[in-house]
């Protein structure tokens, strides 16, 4: 029977968890609260490199607003640009009404570029 190997590495999430928790302004205890866990369980999660169940996960990486590809598909990373990457999160925190008025951009700039060749 093939068993995976693979194991996700909390270590290099939890430094991410950190640095945008502190971006925000936030302590250890208020996102615990958030939550609902103890502050220490937020510190390890940081700190240790400590898996956190899957509802607290989606929770932290929602609230704090974490691309959490870059640690599921480390491989994947390198092929896109920072740049791509960045707009891919904007993307994805835009309702339907921005999301038309990003296409119609999008669209716009292929237009314009198809003008310029000729």
């Amino acid at each position: 029977m093939y068993q995976d190997e693979r194991r996700l590495d909390f270590h290099a999430l939890g430094r991410e968890i950190n640095r945008k928790r502190e971006a925000k302004g936030w302590t250890q205890e208020y996102l615990a609260q958030l939550v609902d866990r103890n502050p220490r369980s937020i510190m390890y999660f940081e700190n240790r490199g400590q898996h956190p169940s899957l509802n607290t996960f989606y929770q932290i990486v929602t609230l704090l607003d974490i691309y959490v590809d870059q640690f599921f598909y480390p491989d994947r990373q390198n092929r896109e640009s920072d740049c791509r990457q960045h707009i891919d999160r904007l993307l994805n925190s835009t309702n339907k009404k921005e999301l038309t008025v990003m296409k119609a951009t999008a669209e716009g700039l292929q237009k314009a570029r198809e003008t310029e060749v000729k």
